[in-house]
């Protein structure tokens, strides 16, 4: 029976087409790459901060010049499954932090929460002046705890996030958030003019 090429597959078009020849080889390495959970700690990892403001990492022989921290759970568990990732457009995972109180060392807990912050800068409204709506967008007036804003975002599409029976998350057409914590602090005409995203 003929050996197959390396990176041949049945019915694939044979090298020399416009086609790039397919490695199964890589693709099992690069998918295996990705269900490996790898578990970041104080005794393997080394964060710094860079000159730009950034963080960079080193592990093993490992070294990401910046890097990149998500939360698993933002909302309900912001201390656990902290996501270490490439800081490219696919922002492929490095690695977890299981705890960041209690996994890795202070001065780096301070530098990743530091990162946290600026990635889920949330701020709060605490009084809408008005929503006016017009041709599929809602243009947000509101007066935030960090100052007064003007933002919009489109009418579907999930801008409006039900966090709880009284929590709004809100997104706009940039990607900022919003957060309204509990609607029922909100006045009367506050309500009435939030009342299509209720």
């Amino acid at each position: 029976m003929p050996k197959k090429k390396k990176g041949s597959v049945a019915g694939a078009p044979e090298s020399g087409n416009n086609f790039e020849e397919f490695d199964l080889e890589k693709m099992e390495k690069e998918t295996e790459e990705m269900l490996r959970l790898r578990f970041i700690t104080k005794d393997n990892s080394v964060f710094e901060r860079t000159e730009g403001g950034f963080v960079s990492l080193k592990m093993g022989e490992e070294f990401y010049p910046r890097i990149q921290v998500y939360h698993a759970f933002p909302f309900t568990d912001r201390d656990s499954y902290i996501s270490i990732r490439e800081a490219d457009e696919k922002a492929k995972e490095i690695g977890v932090i299981k705890n960041l109180k209690k996994d890795i060392s202070k001065e780096s807990r301070e530098m990743l929460e530091e990162q946290l912050r600026l990635r889920y800068f949330t701020p709060t409204i605490e009084k809408i002046i008005n929503i006016k709506n017009e041709y599929g967008f809602a243009y947000f007036d509101v007066l935030t705890n960090h100052g007064a804003c003007r933002f919009t975002i489109h009418m579907g599409g999930g801008s409006v996030v039900n966090l709880s029976d009284t929590r709004l998350m809100i997104t706009d057409l940039d990607g900022n958030r919003f957060e309204i914590p509990d609607v029922t602090r909100l006045t009367s005409p506050e309500l009435k003019k939030l009342d299509l995203f209720l």
